[in-house]
């Protein structure tokens, strides 16, 4: 079995220090900590760590200094910065010269943690986690925590969002994280059979139901067992068999076609839809009593867009992801392209971004991610939007501006409340603070 990671901490204040130790060693990471350049040094020579987690400003001097000599000892190695706010500016440089990341004092340790886990690239969790990418985000880690509460309560899920939003990884990571995760997952897009049979599929049929019935068929329904029927796109389905989904939820019976055994399920029971239901129960096209019923627990998958401290971890794992399936080495991502992803509206979600990923990883060269392999179809949109002959859009810029857009959002959704806004986003209120004075952003608190 391979070593776990080895993750070098370089911090001098005994309290943060022993604090970072404590939780990645409770994360499962192997951990050495260190206080001063020197005691790094002394520690790491022969071999380096997996990730450097490092402050700034140190005893002996400069933490770019220990990066400059690990760089030279072993080629790049992972290093995230630790800093206060008047160090940004060195922080900043640094990622110039090759630091992966910085974080700001005071920083939310669990949002630590997980850029901890996909800047190393094969964390623990991508080891033995299939769902390491669900959660990257506020808003997704607020989806994954509720999933967590209710996974062994026995009521119906409904998960709601745009295309390639990601709702049928929320449907499996709900059976995964509960009693049920050994039994059956049993998924249908009610959108991609026809409705003449999709009865047959449901519920399955017994021998001479119809020409070509030579013998008894189980449906779904039963394949699922004690496990989950999960049915995507539900507001696909017709009147009448809305009436047998509903029948089926409510009393948990149905019959195959052709048959007269009334038979149970014991099956947890997920569905999904990027329609409007309520819309389109004011319609007349989806029954309310139905809707009543799969409206027990109702989760809003947010797109893409609405994430954007989700884009560069989720490009960078499934980088990871499918060169290794691919059987190649993992490729270096160009700024530019990083840039652009940053930016872009991703109108498919992060069905696109898979799609984007794979090709590039298929079709590039050398080791790299360029622009003509990730956004062959945008490069001239790139050109003329990211590099302006009068400006100089570099990617912490791109970033600061992604993540300035993002705290505006938030803070809307708020109702402009900086203590509600950062319970949305995973942060301290300090934190996002000291985020809106660096970009400017005033709120309804403001002046009370």
């Amino acid at each position: 079995m391979a070593d776990k990671p080895l993750i070098a901490i370089v911090e001098d204040d005994p309290v943060l220090g022993r604090s970072l130790r404590q939780r990645f060693l409770l994360e499962g990471f192997r951990v050495s900590w260190f206080t001063t350049i020197a005691e790094a040094r002394g520690a790491l020579s022969g071999h380096a760590a997996d990730l450097v987690l490092s402050d700034i400003r140190l005893p002996d001097g400069n933490g770019g200094a220990l990066m400059a000599e690990l760089f030279d000892a072993y080629g790049v190695v992972p290093t995230l910065f630790m800093t206060a706010f008047a160090d940004l500016e060195d922080a900043v440089r640094l990622i110039k010269r090759g630091a992966r990341d910085y974080v700001e004092k005071p920083f939310d340790i669990d949002a630590l943690v997980d850029k901890v886990r996909f800047i190393l690239g094969e964390s623990l969790r991508e080891d033995t986690d299939p769902f390491a990418s669900f959660g990257l985000s506020p808003a997704t880690l607020d989806i994954r925590r509720t999933l967590d509460r209710v996974a062994d309560l026995d009521v119906p899920v409904l998960i709601q969002g745009e295309t390639g939003t990601g709702k049928d990884v929320a449907a499996r990571y709900l059976h995964a994280s509960g009693a049920r995760a050994s039994k059956p997952f049993v998924a249908l897009n009610c959108a991609s059979i026809p409705e003449s049979l999709f009865d047959d599929a449901l519920f399955g049929h017994e021998k001479g139901a119809f020409t070509g019935a030579v013998a008894r068929q189980p449906g779904l329904v039963e394949q699922a067992g004690d496990g989950t029927l999960f049915l995507d796109e539900v507001a696909e389905i017709g009147p009448v068999l809305q009436a047998k989904l509903l029948r089926l939820i409510e009393m948990r019976e149905f019959r195959r076609l052709g048959g007269t055994e009334t038979l149970t399920t014991p099956a947890r029971f997920v569905f999904a839809t990027n329609a409007d239901l309520p819309k389109a129960v004011a319609q007349g096209a989806f029954r309310e009593d139905l809707f009543f019923r799969i409206n027990v627990v109702t989760l809003d998958m947010p797109p893409l867009r609405s994430r954007p401290a989700e884009i560069e971890p989720l490009v960078r794992y499934q980088l990871n992801k499918t060169a290794r399936r691919m059987g190649r080495t993992v490729p270096e991502l160009d700024a530019d392209v990083l840039a652009l992803a940053l930016s872009d509206k991703w109108r498919g979600n992060v069905r696109e971004l898979v799609n984007r990923v794979e090709r590039a990883v298929a079709l590039g060269e050398e080791g790299r991610v360029r622009m003509r392999d990730f956004w062959p179809d945008r490069i001239a949109h790139a050109v003329e939007n990211l590099a302006p002959p009068e400006s100089d859009l570099s990617l912490s810029l791109v970033r600061e501006r992604a993540e300035a857009s993002h705290i505006r959002a938030v803070l809307q959704q708020a109702g402009g409340r900086v203590q509600d806004a950062a319970r949305l986003m995973g942060v301290s209120r300090t934190t996002l603070w000291e985020k809106m004075r660096r970009y400017g952003i005033e709120s309804a608190d403001d002046g009370k």
